[in-house]
């Protein structure tokens, strides 16, 4: 008999692999000697990097690098198990988290840093990135990833464009000729969780600009900048990034890394599934446990436990999922494959409350799981 966990993380409480290891302490609680395989996993968004590193035995590695207002941050990538494969989230460079919200100003907030953490893992020899670019402080378009590894955006005078977006309007050339060379050998998969275009009513500054903390007058400014951003990149490198579905992902970083990376957008749990060989674990499993901190109506939009519920479904594995809080109408998730849906609250408490106990709120959902699920197997 193999159970498999294999949760998201449960934002801002824990990571998946904390959440993995609560899950494996309460299905022992119940059978101690049971098959347990911990697969953390993430959608690309927030516990990327830890979700890798913890599924392939790889290691951390520490930077300091720019922070989203040019300060210098101690920041952080991973190192898969293979030793070539680099995993990096952009927001623990260019994130909102590392922000006051008095400091939140899209006009002049960078990417540059999460060019330099990309340079890192050149650096260290990595050829294969897998860049999550959920949750930044950023509307520059990748234009700062793209200086830091060596691309030179100038205006009419010829000199360097400021960081942040509000400056992009002033773009009259793009010169890649300086960029750095280990690029071209280097594949960039880029995990994204969302298919806004990089522009428009539903582009990265109408949807995602406020939340950074851009004005209705910022947001029109930003949108009309990326507009002619699109145009310059389409005129100076031939590559048109403005409707693309997920270029407007992470303030236009999705476009930046598809223009001057070559970066492949591709769905975030698609990519980090595959990344972990879940398909290869799924064989012979018994029963899967999941989990978010929030199961509801957008979860089927790419988050992990439908992710995971639908790949198992080919294999006619059962899916268990635990969550914080559950969605009131669980039928489309069950269409997906999940079987069944549990919230881990037990009893009355305050979001604090939760967020402090929650390992132990998970370890004892997944006892009563297993408890269940063996009765129903009549074991």
């Amino acid at each position: 008999m193999k159970i498999l966990v294999a949760p998201d993380s449960f934002k801002s409480s824990l990571f998946a692999s904390q959440v993995a290891v609560a899950m494996e302490e309460g299905i022992r609680a119940v059978l101690p000697q049971v098959q347990v395989t911990r697969l953390p996993l993430s959608d690309g968004g927030e516990g990327l990097v830890d979700a890798l590193v913890s599924a392939s035995g790889g290691e951390f590695v520490t930077e300091e690098v720019t922070d989203p207002l040019g300060r210098p941050v101690s920041s952080y990538w991973g190192l898969m198990g293979d030793k070539k494969t680099a995993v990096i989230e952009m927001a623990a460079a260019s994130g909102l988290p590392l922000l006051d919200e008095n400091e939140r100003n899209p006009m002049v907030t960078t990417t540059y840093g999460t060019g330099q953490l990309i340079k890192a893992a050149l650096d260290r020899g990595c050829r294969k990135l897998i860049i999550g670019i959920g949750g930044s402080a950023t509307n520059d378009g990748g234009g700062g990833m793209a200086q830091a590894l060596g691309a030179s955006l100038v205006d009419e005078e010829g000199r360097e464009l400021p960081f942040g977006g509000g400056y992009l309007h002033k773009l009259r050339k793009i010169d890649l000729s300086r960029m750095d060379s280990r690029l071209k050998n280097t594949r960039i998969r880029v995990a994204c969780d969302v298919n806004n275009p990089l522009t428009g009513s539903q582009g990265a500054s109408s949807v995602y600009g406020p939340q950074k903390g851009a004005t209705p007058d910022m947001v029109e400014k930003l949108d009309r900048a990326l507009k002619y951003y699109a145009q310059v990149i389409y005129r100076d490198l031939g590559i048109d990034v403005e409707n693309v579905p997920g270029s407007g992902a992470a303030g236009g970083l999705g476009a930046g890394l598809m223009a001057f990376l070559n970066g492949e957008l591709t769905p975030g749990i698609e990519l980090v599934m595959e990344a972990v060989g879940l398909e290869k674990e799924l064989k012979n499993c018994s029963l899967i446990l999941t989990g978010e901190g929030e199961l509801d109506a957008q979860s089927i939009y790419g988050k992990v436990p439908v992710g995971v519920a639908r790949a198992a479904k080919k294999e006619n594995v059962p899916v268990v999922v635990l969550a914080g809080s559950v969605a009131e109408d669980l039928g489309i998730m069950h269409r997906e494959g999940i079987t069944a849906c549990f919230s881990i609250i037990n009893k009355p408490m305050n979001l604090e409350n939760a967020m402090e106990k929650t390992a132990d709120l998970v370890k004892t959902a997944a006892e009563e799981v297993i408890r269940l699920w063996l009765q129903a197997k009549g074991v």
